[in-house]
This record gives C-alpha cells, structure tokens and sequence, in this order.
C-alpha cells in the first residue's frame, strides 16, 4: 500500500531558472514523510511512533524539471525495507502527466532523552509492513 500526500508548490519554492529548487524536494519529502508518521500513531496510550528519528540517508533522482503552479503535486511513500534499527522509504513526487522525481530515506528512530538511537518496536514493525511494497516483500527485504 502507498501513502498519498498531496503538496503544494509555494512560490518562495522556485529557482532562478524558474523550476522548483533541487533543495525544495528534500522539503516535500519531509512533509510527506512527517504526515505518514504521525497518522501510523495508533493511539490509545501506544508508545509507537511518538518519539523521534533521524534521517541517516536521502537519495533522489531528479527526472524532470517542474515548474511553479497552484495545483499541488502528490508525494507516493511506500516502505521499501525494514530492519531492527531504522526503515526506507521510498517516494515519487507526480502529478497525473508526470513523474518529477524518486527518492529514498533511511530513517532511524531516535530517543531523545537518552541520545540515542533505538530499535523499532514490534508494533512499529508491524504497522509498517502494511506499507511494505511488493518487490520487497518478495525480495526479503524485512528483518524482525
């Protein structure tokens, strides 16, 4: 399954050559990847998702410019890996007649309090793989 998150273009976003900056994206990433994890929060007194993480890695590869419109674009987020300490997830920025980048982040969950990083919690892993995309549900990219 994949998170929809529909983004809008500002215009502070844009460059001087007219399209929105390289730098912007990581911003709607972020956005997109904020907002996913903070509906996973369960509720209920749950623990899961309420602390902190970091970002270890970003990976993007821009495909084609896009330029400055009142139409939002949509941010996909799938997870694409899952491991003890931290998960991947993977992005498209589109719109319906284009796709205008993808991009991958390492998270790693992070207590705060203690100055470290920490383990995913069973029920974060599990909360998670419904995220999962198929390639890598196939490929064992999964570890508990």
């Amino acid at each position: 399954m994949r998170y929809l998150y529909s983004c809008p273009l500002r215009w502070s976003d844009m460059d001087a050559f007219g399209h929105v900056n390289n730098v912007v994206f990581v911003r709607y990433l972020e956005e997109a990847r904020i907002d996913f994890m903070r509906r996973l929060a369960p509720g209920g007194g749950s623990p899961s998702f309420k602390g902190g993480s970091v970002v270890a890695r970003h990976e993007i590869d821009y495909l084609r410019p896009l330029v400055h419109r009142h139409a939002p674009v949509t941010v996909e987020l799938w997870v694409t890996r899952i491991s003890a300490a931290s998960l991947t997830v993977g992005y498209e920025v589109k719109d319906e007649d284009a796709l205008y980048a993808r991009a991958s982040t390492v998270v790693v969950p992070f207590d705060f309090a203690e100055g470290r990083p920490r383990r995913l919690s069973a029920e974060e892993k599990g909360i998670l793989k419904e995220y999962l995309d198929d390639a890598s549900r196939q490929e064992g990219t999964v570890s508990v």
